[in-house]
């Protein structure tokens, strides 16, 4: 099983633990808005981060599309950001 938080600069502190999401949910918390902001977010975090988008479309199957509203909608956006990583 596979964590969705990471922990950063675990020895760098005694009494305190830091965490951060993965590159891929990180990616995934920001597909509900879907602003420009959003979106430009996510082309930097590809860039810095190993995106791979076939993690990324499993996680959001898995994780994200059951509990989603407005199914067609987000279906929409997860294959226009698969386009705009693609293009980058």
């Amino acid at each position: 099983m596979r964590d969705s938080i990471i922990p950063m600069f675990a020895d760098a502190f005694r009494w305190l633990k830091l965490f951060a999401l993965e590159a891929h949910d990180l990616a995934l918390s920001k597909l509900d808005r879907n602003s420009a902001r959003d979106r430009e977010d996510v082309r930097f975090l590809a860039s810095r981060a190993p995106l791979d988008p076939v993690i990324l479309v499993d996680r959001y199957h898995s994780e994200m599309r059951p509990y989603l509203v407005n199914v067609d909608r987000h279906d929409l956006t997860i294959h226009l950001w698969l386009d705009m990583l693609e293009g980058s």
